[in-house]
């Protein structure tokens, strides 16, 4: 199986940098940044700015984000279209939402409606993915969870569905 991860409006530097490491250590093809999450090595800030981002980042990628293949997108909606015309699967990661395309990770439902080439979205830490994404995504996916809070870390919950979703 290939994967992309996308990190859509992801607010927190080290967030980032976890997910950058786990997609490294998983083999992601590629990750892409959009909406207002940090970029790394992004030219258009000025150079302190970057530099404070980066080492931010670093902290918990630890060179995650020099290993990986990394696209900042400037327009997702038209970039996950584009991607999608090539045969790419759009599954978005969320929880505590009703729709029919809705599949638990490690049911035998996700197993037969995945395909060989799947983009993971993932959303903003608080609200999720952003409602108008909503169209372009095949199939989400939800973490079963036992306990009593409603949801991981975004950063966690990324790990756990790249590993659930490669091992089916």
């Amino acid at each position: 199986m290939e994967f992309i991860v996308v990190l859509h409006n992801i607010r927190s530097c080290y967030n980032v940098g976890a997910i950058l490491r786990t997609a490294e250590g998983f083999g992601a093809k590629e990750v892409i940044l959009s909406g207002y999450t940090p970029k790394v090595h992004d030219k258009k800030l000025l150079p302190h700015l970057r530099d404070k981002l980066d080492k931010e980042i670093h902290k918990t990628a630890l060179g995650a984000e020099d290993l990986l293949d990394i696209y900042a997108s400037d327009d997702i909606f038209l970039d996950l279209k584009n991607r999608h015309k090539q045969g790419w699967q759009i599954v978005g990661l969320e929880n505590n939402i009703t729709v029919s395309n809705l599949y638990r990770l490690g049911s035998t439902e996700l197993k037969r409606n995945l395909k060989e080439k799947i983009i993971l979205v993932l959303g903003e830490e608080v609200k999720g993915i952003n409602n108008s994404l909503y169209d372009i995504i095949d199939l989400f996916v939800e973490i079963p969870m036992r306990g009593q809070k409603e949801s991981f870390n975004v950063s966690v919950a990324a790990g756990i569905a790249m590993y659930g979703i490669i091992n089916l």
